[in-house]
């Protein structure tokens, strides 16, 4: 499996006070033939994010179709768990309704900021979310105080349940003289994705320098599991890699066999992060952000053979 790269599809370029810089963390969703709605978190001039989206063909994801005039989903009121910028996860159609998973951040003196994941519902295709709650579904625990984010949630037509697979932490470390938290990723069910334990099972740990796993995209196809996770490291910035697994638990690192690394130059040659997976007709796209966090915007990959 290999990956041709089309390039930069959106950049922000100060197109508004909401959507002012980045356009990070894609997550894909193909409401019907003609277009694939990528959602996308924007920052305003004072790095604070919100949720948005672009629409692009589905036949030519380079394209771009239309681009969300307002937020679909704001930051929360003053002192909830995202009150400080909102960053779309994991998208789940569900009949009429989308579920969407975000990631909502919090600021504090002491660990710098907070991360755990809210549920946003909308019946208008993703014009707009309605929050489900105003505190989290994934909160924090004993175990998993400063991050339960970067989720992937599948409903699993198989047994019926609900995955998840996030970053998890409760341990801060000392990243370019700054506290950071080191977050490997774990994996928890819910029989109905509202409700979750307290604490997930580690399932990918870190190797060598590396401290943290961003927001991964999973596939199952009979029976097996592939992941295309995002790891960032003390010596690079995020690299999207490839695993796979029998069961979603036990994973093994096959990066060769579908990696997404670094170009020699240009928008993307520090950085890949963030995939986002869409299958169609057409072919199997990727979309995903580059240098900066999605400051130089996101861009699109094709499979080939």
């Amino acid at each position: 499996m290999k990956w041709q790269k089309l390039g930069v599809i959106f950049n922000v370029d100060q197109r508004s006070e909401w959507m002012h810089s980045h356009a990070y963390v894609p997550t894909a969703y193909q409401p019907d033939s003609s277009r694939i709605r990528v959602f996308l978190a924007f920052r305003d001039k004072n790095q604070v994010g919100r949720m948005g989206w672009i629409d692009v063909k589905a036949d030519d994801p380079t394209c771009v179709l239309a681009v969300s005039e307002n937020p679909c989903l704001d930051v929360g009121r003053s002192g909830a768990f995202d009150d400080n910028g909102v960053t779309p996860l994991s998208v789940v159609s569900e009949g009429a309704q989308l579920r969407m998973y975000y990631a909502g951040w919090q600021l504090t003196p002491r660990a710098r900021y907070m991360l755990f994941t809210g549920l946003a519902l909308s019946v208008d295709g993703g014009n707009s979310f309605v929050r489900y709650q105003e505190t989290p579904v994934l909160d924090r625990g004993p175990q998993e105080f400063l991050v339960r984010s970067g989720a992937y949630v599948m409903h699993d037509s198989g047994s019926g349940l609900w995955k998840v697979w996030y970053a998890a932490s409760s341990d801060l470390i000392d990243h370019a003289g700054k506290e950071t938290p080191m977050y490997p990723m774990a994996y928890a069910e819910s029989v109905d994705g509202i409700h979750w334990p307290q604490s997930g099972r580690i399932v990918l740990k870190l190797e060598g320098s590396e401290f943290g796993f961003g927001r991964p995209f999973i596939r199952k196809t009979r029976g097996a599991y592939e992941l295309w996770y995002s790891v960032r490291s003390h010596t690079q910035t995020y690299r999207i890699g490839y695993a796979k697994s029998d069961d979603g638990l036990q994973w093994v690192r096959r990066d060769a066999e579908g990696e997404l690394a670094p170009s020699e130059a240009g928008w993307d040659s520090d950085m890949t992060g963030f995939p986002s997976i869409i299958e169609n007709e057409h072919g199997t796209f990727m979309f995903y952000n580059g240098n900066g966090f999605g400051l130089t915007g996101v861009g699109v990959a094709r499979q080939v053979s």
